[in-house]
């Protein structure tokens, strides 16, 4: 499967369209979770950017086994659960050395720019957000294909 047979073939369009949605939804739970876990618990951002990872491909596995992939059933749950979680954690090493490169110049960034708001929205907080939004969109793509071919490739 490749981007163009995407595509070109409408169930994998509307597979892809279904797992960037749970993506979306496991966005909201991750950043989230990691903003509450950062800011309001003082869990230091790499460690909450982990805990906020799991909460989110758990999210994730429940919802892309029941709508995005209702027709995989031939595996047993926890086989894919398993693998989800195995593809989700390679998924993890990807996106942890992306959000640790990015979030001090982006905090720098934003901590240059004189327009910011006092208060809940500053430097550290949009240069962790845009660090952790740029390590999710990357991953997305890996957990997609990985998935679709591993975890998922009892169905046509």
């Amino acid at each position: 499967m490749t981007i163009t047979s995407i595509l070109r073939d409408q169930k994998e369009r509307t597979r892809f369209l279904r797992f960037s949605v749970v993506g979306a939804i496991g966005a909201v739970v991750d950043f989230g979770s990691f903003h509450v876990l950062e800011s309001v618990v003082g869990v230091k951002a790499v460690w909450a950017s982990v805990f906020s990872f799991t909460a989110a491909i758990t999210s994730n596995f429940i919802w892309n086994r029941f709508w995005t992939y209702p027709d995989s059933r031939s595996k047993s749950v926890y086989n894919q659960l398993v693998t989800f979680f195995f593809v989700n954690i390679i998924g993890l090493v990807i996106r942890t050395p992306i959000f640790v490169l990015l979030e001090s110049p982006l905090r720098d960034l934003f901590d240059r720019l004189e327009f910011l708001p006092v208060g809940l929205i500053n430097a550290d907080r949009l240069g962790y957000t845009f660090a952790l939004g740029v390590a999710v969109v990357v991953v997305m793509f890996w957990n997609f294909f990985v998935n679709r071919y591993w975890t998922y490739n009892d169905i046509e």
